[in-house]
């Protein structure tokens, strides 16, 4: 009796043993099938996301190039007064695509999406290409340089080794004949400087007044800031360029001979090879808020009359990408 008594426990201590196993092996299962089915969910909204921030990123890129070419075709100078200039404050998409007011209310409700951009003058500052034209350093660009960082308190002796390094680049890039020159590459956007000898916290500074484009530009004169007026019109002090910040929110230049007279230039203008009243490269940076998440993006435009293409582009979650 004992023995069969024992035999019934043992079966028994097995048949629970076997429930749990059972139960354990159906929950992780289950687990398993749940996870795969959150991790799909999760891979197929951030696809989802992904999409619809590229095509509204593109929306707005295609706004501000029908904003730059339909001021091409009204011809005339660049200035800072044009619709171009206004930056797009952050604004909620859902009530642009409301129909009425029931619509905002419920797109409110709904997971919020922000834009807003800005277009940015390229020509308002100095160019780094212009440095070197026709494998030689150009003069005055040279000495524009050499005025700006003398006004900001950079080191004269990265400037050199700035020119110096990126006139090997130029001809390395040039040459078809002969032994390879070991030589940095050219430098496509203002980060890349430091290849040419310049410190991260020079580029820092730099960065409002210099820019680094595809080919020769001139500086737009009804754009620059004060700094960049200073460096590019040798007889013009700081309190001169400054006043004619001043003056020019009040009435932008027509032609370069408005912007000699209201500077006292008549006598020794400033090189018409390096100054300009109109722009040829513009940045476009857009920033995109959907579901809480930011997406940066900045392009080079380049417009030739009502021609507008894009040069090159570049997107980041970071809020700091730059572009030339």
């Amino acid at each position: 009796m004992k023995s069969s008594g024992l035999k019934r426990s043992r079966q028994s201590g097995a048949a629970l043993l076997l429930a749990m196993l059972t139960v354990a092996l159906v929950a992780t299962l289950a687990s398993a099938a749940l996870w795969q089915q959150w991790r799909a969910i999760e891979v197929e909204g951030a696809e989802r996301s992904r999409v619809q921030a590229t095509w509204i990123l593109q929306g707005a890129l295609d706004w501000a190039r029908l904003i730059l070419a339909e001021d091409g075709r009204k011809g005339g100078s660049d200035n800072l007064t044009e619709p171009w200039s206004i930056p797009l404050e952050p604004a909620r998409l859902s009530t642009f695509l409301a129909a009425d007011r029931s619509d905002a209310l419920l797109a409110d409700q709904s997971s919020s999406a922000f834009l807003s951009g800005q277009v940015v003058d390229l020509q308002s500052r100095l160019n780094v290409r212009n440095l070197i034209v026709a494998d030689k350093v150009h003069g005055p660009t040279r000495d524009a340089f050499v005025r700006l960082f003398n006004a900001l308190n950079l080191p004269r002796q990265e400037l050199d080794t700035m020119v110096s390094t990126l006139l090997l680049a130029q001809q390395a890039g040039n040459a078809s004949q002969g032994p390879a020159i070991q030589a940095p590459l050219m430098p496509q956007l203002l980060e890349q400087l430091v290849w040419l000898g310049l410190s991260p916290g020079s580029i820092v500074q730099l960065r409002p007044y210099v820019t680094v484009l595809p080919e020769f530009t001139k500086v737009n004169l009804n754009t620059a800031p004060a700094v960049v007026l200073r460096a590019v019109v040798s007889d013009l002090d700081m309190a001169g360029a400054q006043q004619l910040v001043q003056k020019r929110d009040n009435k932008p230049w027509d032609t370069l001979e408005e912007f000699n007279s209201a500077a006292g230039l008549t006598a020794k203008p400033p090189d018409a090879e390096m100054v300009a009243i109109q722009t040829r490269f513009f940045e476009v940076r857009s920033t995109l808020e959907l579901e809480g998440q930011p997406l940066h993006e900045i392009a080079l435009m380049q417009r030739d009359g009502q021609r507008v293409k894009i040069v090159r582009r570049q997107r980041s979650a970071h809020p700091r990408i730059q572009m030339p």
